[in-house]
């Protein structure tokens, strides 16, 4: 691998900024005091996005960051050099071990490793369906509904809402199934990742049966009891739907990108690209720069010659994964309960609320892939007809091409260790929310949201950071009463959770829509940003600051929705 001399000189450069920040960390150690949260958590995070930004590579630039974090851990240790080197060797490893394994208890972190599993068999499952013509056959169907390029990224959009239940799978289905689709219409690989991100998260975030609604409730349940709220975390989150303005502001930011034709930024650059010369899998970035995170095997998968295309092989899979993950939501959700449900209690909206509360969904994704690639490769053998050895061929190659995001993902979780050892968010929190009025709140709860979550690439993680540490300081300020600040600023913490995420080259979820895609995964960040902040832009200024005055959520929904239009109709008035 060679890097040029100017990379260098760069990477030299910001290593000898790094230096500078540890000897300043060193020596304001002396006056940090037991309660507050030292400035220097910031480093690590900050260190990754730049050298990202710098060099183009991700994986060195995560670990980079993650040793950053040891050596800013183990300074509260040092007792001289030697002991200091081995504390912070010792964290760094630390950090990197526990994604996968608990030291403390001799355990696997079954979380972590559970999702790993998820990813290399969904990926798996995708390549054996590519191989069999699975996804060809879908994409063929769609074709009838994608004549165009508009036509073509509204059918996009469509499936990114129907595959509502996980973010995950709503990526790397969505992606890999509309690539080819998307490509025939010379729509930017960028924008694919763009229309697949965006409908993950947001969609998944706010969707009443979904694998986020679990996480989030049991953090506003706990928050509810320690406030005293005579309310559960579901009526929380159904009282703050309302008020998910970037949530709801992105999904119709995409459907009037998609009609209206018009784009801006560097997707404007990457759009007029595609039209005049398609995308090529190893095109360089906006910047100049390439990025490791494209997934080569993957990207390339294809039909076998030999295969019968039909949509069957993709369609029955899929329908499988999801039949087994609802089936296994419903029967591991309450199984003590199950009894006492009755007959019809499936068709209760309450009923699949406690299930996605108390059961393990990502064990369940992990059943429901896992059958969903038996069921690809039964279907690729008897109904495609495909050999045996190629569908073992295409097997590996998924394998194969999940390794790179399994490996970010890990890089990435090794951060978040760091980020929570040095309390970078309680930190970002307490610089932040000094001083404020009340008004002002939730508007503020949403940016320190957003940078926590751009920061550390995980919205999971920032809501369990600042649903504990930001609810009561909203509770307080609306006079110790369950208000409308109390319940916008709910709102402002999980918004804020994902438009970070949107942003952030760290998140899992920005890596896996640029890896379905296909995309250079720096060029999908640089042109979905400008968009988000867009979007987080109208949140901030018709959604979350009017709203604390008492302006009805739906009518701060339709002035957002009314300035979109507006944008988009300029756009376009420019373009003629």
């Amino acid at each position: 691998m060679r890097f040029s001399s100017t990379l260098i000189v760069k990477c030299a450069m910001m290593m000898g900024c790094f230096g500078v920040c540890l000897l300043a960390a060193i020596y304001s150690r002396a006056t940090h005091s037991a309660g507050s949260f030292p400035w220097y958590s910031i480093i690590p995070p900050v260190l990754a996005v730049m050298l990202a930004v710098v060099t183009g590579r991700i994986r060195p630039s995560l670990a980079a960051a993650v040793i950053s974090g040891g050596f800013l851990a183990a300074i509260a240790d040092s007792n001289g050099f030697a002991v200091w080197l081995a504390n912070a060797l010792g964290r760094t490893w630390l950090f990197a071990i526990q994604t996968v394994w608990l030291p403390e208890s001799g355990t696997f972190n079954t979380g972590n490793v559970r999702i790993l599993l998820y990813v290399v068999l969904i990926m798996t499952m995708i390549s054996v369906m590519l191989a069999a013509g699975g996804l060809q056959g879908v994409a063929r169907r769609l074709e009838k509904y994608a004549r165009s390029a508009r036509s073509t990224q509204l059918a996009t959009m469509a499936l990114g809402l129907v595959i509502f239940i996980d973010d995950y799978a709503n990526t790397m289905i969505v992606g890999a199934t509309m690539r080819g689709v998307t490509d025939r219409q010379r729509i930017s690989r960028e924008k694919l990742a763009f229309i697949v991100d965006a409908t993950a998260a947001p969609v998944a975030g706010i969707a009443v049966l979904s694998t986020w609604i679990g996480y989030e409730v049991g953090l506003l349940s706990g928050a509810a009891r320690s406030l005293g709220v005579a309310k559960d975390g579901y009526e929380i989150f159904f009282d703050a739907i309302g008020f998910r303005f970037y949530c709801i502001l992105m999904i119709a930011f995409v459907f009037l990108n998609a009609w209206s034709g018009q784009d801006f930024g560097p997707m404007a650059r990457a759009q007029r690209r595609a039209e005049a010369k398609g995308r090529t899998p190893n095109e360089r970035t906006p910047n100049g720069k390439t990025s490791s995170a494209i997934p080569d095997a993957f990207a390339s998968a294809g039909s076998h010659p030999e295969g019968r295309a039909s949509a069957s092989v993709a369609v029955v899979p899929m329908l499988a994964l999801l039949a087994v993950f609802l089936a296994g939501i419903w029967i591991g959700g309450s199984p003590d309960a199950s009894p006492q449900r009755g007959p019809w209690a499936i068709l209760h909206m309450s009923a699949w609320r406690g299930a996605l509360g108390k059961a393990d969904s990502i064990l369940m994704l992990v059943y429901a892939s896992l059958t969903g690639l038996l069921a690809a490769v039964a279907l690729a053998k008897t109904v495609a007809r495909v050999p045996i050895a190629a569908i073992v061929k295409a097997a590996v190659v998924g394998a194969k091409s999940s390794m790179l995001p399994v490996a970010i993902l890990a890089l990435a979780w090794a951060l978040k260790g760091a980020c929570d050892e040095l309390q970078t968010g309680q930190y970002l929190a307490a610089v932040l929310g000094k001083s404020l009025r009340p008004w002002v709140f939730p508007a503020l709860v949403f940016v320190v949201s957003g940078l926590t979550s751009f920061a550390t690439g995980t919205s999971w993680g920032t809501m369990a950071i600042l649903i504990p540490t930001a609810i009561p300081v909203a509770f307080s300020l609306d006079g110790n009463v369950y208000g409308t600040l109390t319940v916008v600023s709910v709102a402002a913490i999980l918004d804020g959770a994902i438009f970070g995420d949107h942003c952030s080259p760290l998140s899992d979820t920005t890596i896996m829509s640029s890896t379905a895609s296909s995309c250079d995964h720096l060029a999908h960040v640089a042109t979905q940003t400008p968009y988000s902040l867009c979007v987080a832009a109208i949140a901030l200024g018709v959604g979350y600051l009017p709203a604390t005055l008492g302006v009805p959520g739906w009518c701060s929904v339709a002035i957002g929705v009314v300035l979109l239009a507006s944008l988009f109709f300029y756009l376009k008035a420019v373009d003629r």
